[in-house]
């Protein structure tokens, strides 16, 4: 049977996660255009610095920092971020985006998984449409970023998702 596209995408994103490099969870992000990938993205250390999984440590881990919280901490650029950062403007407005996660001492796809807050404006700022997330090997479920929009979440100081 032929797999559905969203699911495609879905595993092409999945497949960025193999360069992920944090200890706690792999994400990797693929933003597609008019049936076209316009550019893709995983989670690690700026370019030129070294990765946690280099270091061996993780400070947010370390330091007890809850799921979603204290991303200035992290060493690494967002799968979503680098994504979009190695994209066109003119790429990203009305595209979909994305997103896969995986458990690092598990392989697990990341339960309830979300843009972070940092990631967050910058998929508005790019004019991403939707963000698409995957819970298991064939189901996911949807952001429309327009809801984000809407219902901004740091007027009422929302942290984590």
């Amino acid at each position: 049977m032929r797999k559905d596209k969203t699911n495609y995408y879905l595993d092409m994103a999945d497949a960025a996660t193999g360069r992920g490099t944090c200890l706690r969870r792999v994400f990797g992000a693929i933003i597609v255009k008019n049936d076209e990938i316009v550019s893709t993205g995983y989670n690690g250390a700026p370019r030129g610095r070294k990765n946690c999984c280099d270091c061996g440590t993780c400070i947010r881990q370390e330091l007890g920092i809850k799921r979603g919280e204290r991303y200035e901490l992290c060493r690494s650029v967002h799968a979503e971020a680098n994504c979009i950062i190695s994209a066109a403007r003119r790429d990203t407005i009305d595209a979909t985006l994305y997103l896969v996660g995986h458990e690092v001492d598990t392989g697990d796809y990341v339960k309830n998984t979300a843009p972070c807050a940092m990631c967050k404006k910058l998929i508005i700022n790019a004019g991403i449409k939707d963000v698409v997330v995957r819970d298991s090997k064939e189901e996911f479920h949807t952001f429309l970023v327009e809801d984000w929009i809407k219902n901004d979440e740091s007027l009422d100081g929302t942290l984590g998702y």
